[in-house]
């Protein structure tokens, strides 16, 4: 492999976490539908998913949920997909998370725990 294939991964990468905050939907999916990992991470450990349930996109949570993403997988700061989802308050996105098996107690600090800070214990029940 070359430094130039190096460099278009790391750009069609780039695109693609531009792609989940913006919220594009199908052009993600297609992507990942294409063969892009479903549990791809930038930098700093954040993957797809994560930042589909931090940006509050339930709908390409729901669907990378499910092409197989783990929604336990913490990034390089130890925050699960589903703390970032109820440290923005993204009640659509906790119930996805929640119902495809999303640990409230994982991750430092725990959804849970960052719930009780925000007084957003209802999102969890």
């Amino acid at each position: 492999m070359t430094g130039g294939s190096s460099n278009e991964a790391d750009e069609v990468a780039a695109q693609l976490f531009d792609m989940v905050r913006a919220g594009q939907a199908d052009s993600l999916l297609s992507h990942v539908e294409a063969g892009v990992p479903v549990n791809l991470t930038d930098a700093t450990g954040n993957s797809l998913l994560t930042l589909a349930a931090y940006h509050g996109h339930a709908d390409i949570v729901q669907r990378l949920v499910d092409a197989g993403a783990d929604v336990n997988r913490l990034n390089d700061r130890g925050q699960s997909p589903l703390a970032g989802a109820i440290f923005k308050g993204e009640e659509l996105v906790v119930s996805v998370l929640i119902g495809a098996g999303a640990d409230p107690d994982l991750g430092e600090p725990s959804a849970r725990a960052i719930a009780a800070m925000f007084g957003r214990e209802s999102l969890l029940t």
